[in-house]
């Protein structure tokens, strides 16, 4: 982050100091809601009880990594270095305003929002300052809303229960802003925990990126290229389950990650380490943690070449993927099928193009094809890029934002084909390809064939598990489909898409019946991203079934929202219709009205 910088225009008394941007900021805004009322209901015991509540929340904030900024009267503004801190402190703020008997309850709303802020000793001045306090007052009494600079920083269901507000329009602001309202934190009553037995049989190890001791931005993308390439190796193993590495991103710089590993990702087992770049050479010091003991079984120091990370068969990665599996299976660990892009700056210029192409915002989406397609310039014959590319492509048309569907079909599977080409045992590619011939063109043999070989390559492939929901979904069996929704959750509980697992378990169990269920979890999806098109269509059909017809009619004015003009033409033309699944959809479009063409 740059430091703050001044330009002293009056140098003989110090005045008109101009303030240049310095670190980004995580600020926080509170208000007590009606305050005035309450001043004016009891004055002398408002002021008491706020004056009592200020202290705490000073101390709670400042215990929290946190600074006060300044009392608003009858608000606070503080600021925070990390988003978690902040989340989590705005709970315990919340939490304070218990209701006490005989007492005119108050209540607090909150602002968060991160950005560069100008700075002085006495207050904090710009933008993204007035950002934090305009979604204040979007929130409600008891609680907390977000903006999307926010929630990118936050994991669902760790740091917050996020729900996706939408486009918001805000006083003084020309263009609306992305919002999110955070709830508390609790467990996920819609997963279903894998079998005992599976469990006993299969260990479960989560690899969190290690840590650098390092400042420099060019070495924090290290400690991602260790975590993929022990990921990559334990995957061969089929008596190992790895959490998908999508789930442990967010947890490089927690202090409490062997307790998350063990509840939130159910995994026994946690890599993590950190490293310090010292010349040429990197130096790694690793740890193998049983989460539920908590206690350390197996440590080690290892230093290589920097650049032998670069390299497929990687020496320092090797060993220490060896090591890790001596202690849960005591067998040879198969090679790595770690590929990483042979730059420092291609590597982490790839996992932002992956990062953008989750998020909710449509620019973020369009710049990660935009950064995809670069990358593809740069190193051609590396196949997960094209695999990623391709997966953009499908999101584009699934989504409904395509202008020609079947051209950019073709396109996804040029891409899928070159990468199979380079490496025809590619797990991600060969899942997404089996995706593009179940989901959009219908081609169930060629599918299996695909998603069958994804499994076969990586055994831990998220994606590729699934994938054969939706297979099972349209074309086999629905119980199986269920199965295979939820042991893909599984893989990845904290997935940043973990709303595009929830939609594709929803369309499971629709499949197999169970209206109930896929109504929560069509409404879970909707929580985490209220613009995506498909789980609106899952919900109202499977609120038509159930014979809900006005909350039917409500899903679909919110699903017009995101497609108007929406026919029963133009959802037939991004998918194949041979889907019973789609059938059922496309009645139950009808039953709500929707026009054929």
């Amino acid at each position: 982050m740059s430091p703050l910088h001044f330009i002293d225009t009056d140098h003989s008394s110090g005045a008109n100091r101009l303030l240049m941007p310095g670190a980004v900021k995580v600020i926080l805004v509170i208000d007590l809601v009606e305050s005035v009322r309450l001043m004016q209901q009891d004055e002398q015991g408002t002021v008491l009880r706020w004056h009592a509540f200020t202290q705490e929340a000073r101390r709670l904030i400042e215990s929290g990594a946190g600074r006060v900024v300044k009392s608003l009267g009858d608000g606070l503004m503080a600021e925070f270095d990390q988003a978690q801190h902040a989340a989590s402190v705005a709970a315990q703020l919340h939490a304070q305003m218990r209701p006490t008997p005989g007492v005119e309850p108050m209540a607090l709303r909150m602002g968060l929002n991160a950005g560069a802020v100008y700075q002085d000793q006495a207050d904090i001045y710009g933008n993204d300052v007035n950002l934090a306090a305009r979604l204040c007052g979007l929130a409600g009494p008891g609680e907390t809303v977000a903006s999307q600079s926010v929630r990118d920083l936050l994991t669902h269901g760790l740091d917050a229960n996020l729900s996706d507000l939408g486009e918001c329009y805000l006083k003084h602001l020309d263009q609306p802003v992305r919002a999110y309202r955070l709830g508390p934190v609790g467990n996920n009553p819609l997963l279903r925990d894998l079998a005992e037995e599976q469990e006993s049989l299969r260990p479960t190890i989560a690899v969190v990126p290690f840590r650098s001791r390092s400042t420099v931005a060019e070495e924090w993308v290290i400690g991602e290229l260790i975590a993929d390439g022990v990921i990559a190796s334990l995957s061969r193993l089929p008596d190992v389950r790895v959490i998908s590495r999508m789930s442990t991103h967010g947890l490089r710089e927690r202090s409490n990650t062997p307790e998350i590993a063990n509840g939130q990702l159910g995994a026994k087992y946690l890599l993590s380490g950190s490293y310090a770049v010292m010349g040429e050479n990197t130096l790694i010091m690793a740890e193998l943690v049983d989460t539920q003991r908590n206690e350390v079984i197996w440590a080690e120091r290892l230093s290589e070449l920097t650049l032998d990370l670069l390299q497929t068969d990687s020496q320092l990665i090797g060993r220490l993927a060896q090591g890790v599996n001596r202690q849960i299976v005591n067998t040879e660990v198969a090679r790595t099928l770690s590929q990483p892009l042979p730059r420092l700056d291609s590597n982490a210029l790839m996992l932002g193009g992956i990062g953008l192409m989750h998020r909710t915002s449509m620019a973020d989406f369009q710049r990660s094809r935009e950064i995809l397609s670069v990358l593809i310039e740069r190193h051609g014959r590396v196949a997960n890029l094209r695999a990623w590319l391709a997966k953009w492509h499908v999101l584009n048309i699934v989504r409904g934002l395509s202008a020609d569907p079947q051209r950019e079909v073709q396109i996804a599977l040029s891409q899928t084909q070159r990468a199979l080409d380079l490496d025809p045992e590619n797990a991600l590619t060969l899942s997404v390809e089996g995706h593009i011939y179940t989901q959009l063109l219908g081609e169930f043999g060629l599918a299996e064939q695909r998603l069958n070989a994804a499994v076969k390559a990586n055994p831990n492939e998220s994606m590729a598990w699934l994938f054969k929901s939706v297979l099972s979904t349209m074309w086999g069996s629905a119980s199986e489909s269920v199965s295979e929704a939820f042991y893909a959750e599984a893989l990845s509980p904290l997935d940043p898409i973990k709303y595009y697992y929830d939609l594709i378990t929803a369309s499971a169990l629709l499949a197999n019946q169970e209206h109930e269920g896929a109504v929560r979890y069509a409404r879970h999806s909707i929580q985490a991203n209220a613009h995506h098109a498909p789980a609106y269509r899952v919900l109202l059909t499977a609120q038509v079934e159930l014979g809900q017809i006005e909350e039917g009619r409500r899903t679909l004015a919110r699903l017009l929202q995101e497609q108007p003009g929406l026919t029963i033409q133009k959802y037939m033309a991004i998918g194949s219709s041979q889907s019973v699944t789609r059938q059922r959809c496309i009645a139950a479009l009808r039953a709500l009205g929707v026009p054929d063409a």
